[in-house]
């Protein structure tokens, strides 16, 4: 069994750890209900600026989003894997860190790994990462606690610039035996890799999703890499797919990002798209749960 207290410990980057916004919200009598969070997902920045995809720059859709994150004065901001371009160099990050200043300066920004990250790169490059990291040797897991709910950013980096994900038996272990006492309020899982069959996805999807049958405390499943923007359900279990920042993989999907209000009994989801298919801008995605 895990020690839960040797991972329920408070990190900065660059900005206050939420713990502290939270104490000062209570002591003035006003207790936190809601939990703001900026939702961005494969951003693939590159060390060199003008690499890209499809004719979008990825450097450039973060610099858009980074303004218009910043103005919505969210809590938190979670990335949710691919940060980098292709294959997690190490000049890739210093640009990713340097794009998100402005965000870490006025909240805390948790940093998700995808298949095209590189762990050590990125631990060089953020050394000290916001959130309650989890003790799971070779992946990076935090917790971020908040009144209203918890949310877990899941590791699901297998193989570099390799397309499938795992969360591996180490991490699911540290996971079941986590939720049991998390049961006190909801719980939002985060992971690059959608938990579904595809040969490229999470090849340990059916076993995540067994861990959120058997904890029903998990209110719903985050995910990026499929640079799809849509709110589904497996099993009644809320399954959002986020839309990628850096570019599509069809003109019919938007880029941009997400900003999220959550609640004890659900979620609202704004798309903010910044390019792609911009016709959904603004619109927002209700999630309820019991």
């Amino acid at each position: 069994m895990c020690d839960r207290r040797s991972f329920l410990r408070t990190t900065t980057l660059g900005a206050a750890g939420l713990t502290v916004a939270f104490t000062r919200l209570a002591r003035a009598g006003a207790p936190a209900r809601e939990l703001h969070l900026a939702l961005l997902s494969d951003t693939h920045v590159p060390g060199d600026r003008e690499n890209g995809h499809r004719g979008m720059n990825p450097w450039e859709n973060l610099r858009s989003a980074v303004p218009q994150v910043v103005a919505a004065r969210p809590d938190g901001a979670v990335v949710c894997g691919d940060v980098a371009r292709l294959e997690g160099r190490p000049e890739d990050y210093v640009e990713l860190r340097a794009l998100l200043e402005p965000v870490a300066a006025v909240a805390p920004v948790y940093v998700g790994l995808g298949n095209h990250d590189d762990r050590d790169n990125f631990r060089k490059a953020f050394p000290t990462p916001p959130g309650a990291l989890a003790p799971v040797k070779a992946r990076h897991v935090t917790v971020v606690e908040h009144p209203a709910l918890r949310v877990i950013v899941l590791d699901s980096l297998l193989y570099v610039n390799q397309v499938a994900g795992l969360l591996g038996q180490a991490q699911r272990a540290w996971l079941e035996a986590a939720l049991p006492g998390f049961a006190d309020r909801p719980v939002v899982l985060f992971a690059h890799h959608p938990p579904t069959d595809a040969d490229g996805d999470l090849l340990d999807g059916d076993r995540l999703l067994a861990l959120c049958r058997a904890n029903r405390q998990v209110k719903a499943v985050f995910h990026g890499h499929a640079h799809v923007w849509s709110v589904g359900h497996r099993e009644g279990l809320p399954i959002v797919s986020l839309p990628a920042l850096g570019y599509n993989f069809d003109d019919a999907q938007p880029v941009g990002w997400v900003d999220a209000r959550f609640r004890s009994d659900g979620a609202a989801l704004t798309l903010r798209a910044v390019a792609g298919n911009r016709a959904d801008d603004g619109k927002a995605a209700q999630l309820e749960w019991s």
